[in-house]
């Protein structure tokens, strides 16, 4: 089993672990929660019972355990409204600082507020049609224990979030290691043929002095050679340096007018005025010969290229614009994912290795900025200066 199926695995089982404990703690909440209401529902009526004794009391009447019922309560808030809503006691209401200056007032509200979300209790007052609403809250801790729920929500939440990014966190430094591992021992692999080919080319320059393919044959050694070189930099963070983006632009298309055909067509739209950025030019230059590659491929051999530069104080950005067959949007976003290709024959990884190059060496940014099946793509790259 591939490592990718492997996480889509886990992220599927910590999301549904995440909605089980959630949708548990709801339910027991609930409950609970429904429990201790009618537990404090059952205390205020007690209560209630007791300020309706306490009413009706007279000179014989034992009022030990009445005021003891009453006093006993010091956590759910209660206030006392008489048949016309003016407050004629309370128990266990906070006042703010604010509402100190006007403590019945805000009292009253209160009360009000209770009595129209249906917690209240009416007490009559003798014979007569007087009467009393004794109205309550909630107490402190049934508000916590209501309130927990969404708290051990945000936890569960915050712990998957966690758990996935430590997981894509781990994929990438794997897939890492491996294009490290990999570039390096191909740099190592093609030293020995490359030393091989110098020498070999030194020799015959000076058996053939006036063949004309040996300068072409000493370009291509020495690409080879360039090549070795920028694998070799990828395991490592390269030292970016003033470079000139203008010639890293023309030695790429001179690169590309000397390996395709006649029918593909290269335009430059590259300022005059000389542009120079911080970067591993040899790096750099290898991002874009990628994209050109990858357009001339798009095109299978046939259409144009367009090439452009545009700057400002803050940054320089390079476009590279095919007209071939175009990317569907479904791969859009998958395109810079090592291994994805749409060719028959690649590895998936020169898109991959530009991602990296632009954004962690070179702290700019790639990205698809257009692309229309059947009219061309456009791939955009943006330098900071």
């Amino acid at each position: 089993m591939q490592w990718t199926d492997r996480i889509r695995q886990i992220k599927i089982l910590l999301v549904v672990a995440a909605v089980f404990i959630a949708v548990a703690s709801l339910l027991v909440s609930h409950f609970l929660v429904k429990d201790l209401s009618n537990e404090e529902r059952s205390k205020m009526e007690v209560w209630a019972q007791a300020l309706h004794s306490l009413n009706e009391a007279d000179e014989n009447t034992d009022l030990s355990l009445v005021l003891s019922v009453m006093e006993g309560n010091n956590t759910i808030p209660v206030v006392v409204l008489d048949k016309d809503g003016h407050v004629a006691d309370y128990r266990n209401i906070q006042i703010n600082a604010k509402d100190a200056s006007d403590t019945i007032a805000y009292v009253e509200r209160m009360g009000k507020r209770m009595k129209d979300a249906d917690q209240f209790i009416k007490i009559q007052i003798g014979d007569s049609t007087d009467y009393q609403l004794v109205c309550y809250d909630d107490s402190v801790m049934l508000k916590r224990l209501a309130a927990w729920p969404y708290v051990q929500l945000g936890i569960v939440l915050i712990f998957v979030v966690v758990a996935i990014f430590a997981l894509l966190s781990s994929k990438r430094a794997e897939q890492n290691k491996v294009w490290v591992g990999l570039s390096k021992e191909t740099a190592h692999q093609l030293g020995t043929p490359i030393s091989s080919l110098m020498a070999w080319t030194e020799m015959l320059k000076e058996n053939y002095p006036d063949d004309e393919l040996l300068p072409e044959m000493d370009k291509d050694v020495k690409r080879l050679e360039r090549i070795a070189e920028r694998f070799s930099k990828i395991g490592s963070v390269p030292e970016p340096v003033d470079s000139s983006m203008n010639e890293v632009l023309q030695h790429v298309i001179e690169y590309m007018n000397r390996r395709t055909s006649q029918k593909v067509q290269i335009i430059s739209n590259i300022p005059s005025e000389d542009i120079v950025v911080k970067m591993n030019a040899s790096l750099f230059e290898w991002v874009i010969e990628n994209l050109c590659k990858n357009a001339v491929d798009a095109m299978e051999g046939e259409g144009t290229i367009t090439l452009s530069m545009m700057s400002d104080e803050q940054q320089v950005i390079i476009e590279v614009k095919d007209t071939g067959k175009g990317i569907r949007k479904k791969d859009v976003k998958n395109v810079f994912t090592p291994g994805f290709t749409t060719k028959k024959r690649g590895w998936g990884l020169g898109l991959s290795l530009a991602k990296r190059i632009v954004e962690e060496y070179h702290k700019g940014h790639i990205f698809v900025k257009s692309s229309e099946i059947g009219k061309g793509t456009t791939f955009r790259i943006e330098m900071p200066r």
